[in-house]
């Protein structure tokens, strides 16, 4: 099996505590790489580094300097893109096809924001004061913890990590338990790129309280951890996973799950496709292809949940129209494509994101019924509106609460356009200027000009 370890102040490092533990793949449903399992003493030598590359050689670089090496490292991940698309579909156990192509979108994350590392410009304010000069600087946010999700691993850590480096921040990255292995390959292209140690450190580990990451197997639950205005403050990395309520401390909460954006339930007239789960089948119900073709469940839970939910929505009066039952004969993680027919906007598996190919199909009649049954939600990261009238299309599009609108297309995204959720779907926005934005804060400068001292008690 691949050896994987913890990537630390631009060293290869084992866990301080020497445990390990097995990424196991999908597909075949046994390990394949061993990963470094780290905890909170880790996390600490992590953002001891960051801290030091902050105030050390990469606070010391210019916007120019630090596009040079992000368009380098663009440019590393393009050479390996083959290889890269390999690694995660063995770790999460989605389609070649769709990770060779995620991985040939990826430097463009890169190529963007560099271009945006040295237009990070203040302003200066014409104040009422003539003895005084204004001016506002954008400044690194700091060292920034990326606790990313199972599902596409290495893009959306790029979708983190490529507008923080524009603006200065440092990281320290804790990928999924499910999926490690992309991210300590990333960190190991940017030591080749040239950044400096410290820059991106990568902690591996099972997660869970106490450990070196927030447990993060369901996404919004790790949201509401680390928002959580009561949780007890660690010093000093500890509290990388839970410490942005009473640390006061600036978060962004993706609910990012196998695809979070996979207009699931369903909400039309015609049934369309959920999470791919076990992918295309034959007459027999039974999968087809190979990886290049159709994907298991990403990691064991998908099993007993695509399973699980078809059951329990039925016992809250839907119907199983088809599938609903592992395939254990496949030897992977695989369940049968499952539609569910008969189901009410109240039902769990209307309100809740289902891991697993589950489709929940609810017919409706009208537009306004539409809007209404998709803004039914708690979450709000992505709608799709499929219409040939041009009038309705904006018009259905301007009403339902989410972040992204799709018009007769869908899972469309670039480096430039901004990408989150409302509601419980998230906090802030990645990608485009708005995302180098959140990685920076804003100073402002008062600077008196006539040399004159002035009462400090009097305001204005």
């Amino acid at each position: 099996m691949r050896q994987y370890t913890l990537f630390i102040d631009g060293r290869r490092t084992e866990a301080a505590s020497g445990r390990r533990y097995d990424s196991v793949d999908p597909f075949l449903g046994e390990p394949w790489a061993s990963a470094a399992d780290g905890d909170a003493a880790d996390v600490d030598a992590a953002v001891a580094a960051a801290r030091r590359a902050l105030a050390g050689p990469w606070g010391q670089l210019t916007g120019f300097g630090r596009a040079r090496l992000m368009r380098r490292l663009g440019d590393l991940i393009a050479r390996d893109a083959g290889r890269l698309g390999e690694i995660e579909t063995r770790d999460t156990g989605k389609l070649l096809r769709e990770m060779r192509g995620q991985l040939g979108t990826i430097p463009e994350w890169f190529y963007y924001f560099s271009g945006l590392a040295d237009k990070l410009e203040g302003s200066t304010i014409p104040v009422d004061k003539p003895n005084f000069l204004v001016y506002t600087r954008r400044e690194p946010a700091g060292v920034v913890a990326a606790i990313v999700p199972w599902n596409s691993p290495l893009l959306l850590l790029c979708w983190k990590l490529a507008p923080a480096l524009a603006a200065g921040c440092t990281m320290v990255a804790k990928p999924s338990d499910y999926s490690p292995a992309s991210a300590v390959e990333l960190a190991a292209l940017m030591d080749e790129a040239g950044f400096p140690p410290g820059v991106f450190n990568v902690v591996t580990g099972l997660g869970g309280q106490g450990r070196g990451g927030q447990h993060h197997r369901r996404s919004p639950g790790t949201g509401r951890q680390v928002r959580a205005p009561g949780v007890r403050r660690r010093r000093p990395g500890r509290g990388l996973q839970r410490g942005a309520g009473r640390g006061v401390r600036r978060h962004r909460a993706d609910l990012h799950g196998r695809v979070p954006a996979a207009g699931q339930p369903e909400r039309a007239r015609r049934a369309g496709r959920a999470d791919r789960g076990a992918g295309p089948v034959d007459p027999a119900g039974r999968p087809q292809g190979g990886r290049d073709r159709d994907g298991p469940g990403g990691h064991r839970t998908a099993v007993p949940q695509g399973a699980v939910v078809p059951g329990g929505a039925a016992a809250e009066g839907a119907t199983v129209a088809a599938g609903g039952r592992p395939e254990e004969a496949l030897g992977g993680y695989f369940v049968q494509p499952t539609v569910l027919t008969g189901v009410k906007p109240t039902m769990t598996v209307a309100c809740e994101e289902v891991f697993g190919p589950v489709l929940a199909v609810m017919p409706f009649d009208g537009e306004d019924e539409a809007v209404a049954l998709a803004n039914d939600s708690r979450y709000g990261l992505a709608g799709a509106v499929w219409t040939k009238d041009i009038h309705r299309a904006h018009r259905v599009a301007h009403a339902l609460r989410t972040g992204t609108v799709w018009i007769n297309a869908y899972r469309v995204v670039g480096p430039d356009v901004p990408f989150g959720g409302f509601g419980q779907s998230g906090l802030g926005r990645e990608n485009g200027i708005e995302a180098v934005h959140e990685y920076t804060q804003t100073k402002a400068v008062w600077v008196e000009l006539s040399g004159g001292t002035r009462d400090p008690f009097t305001l204005g």
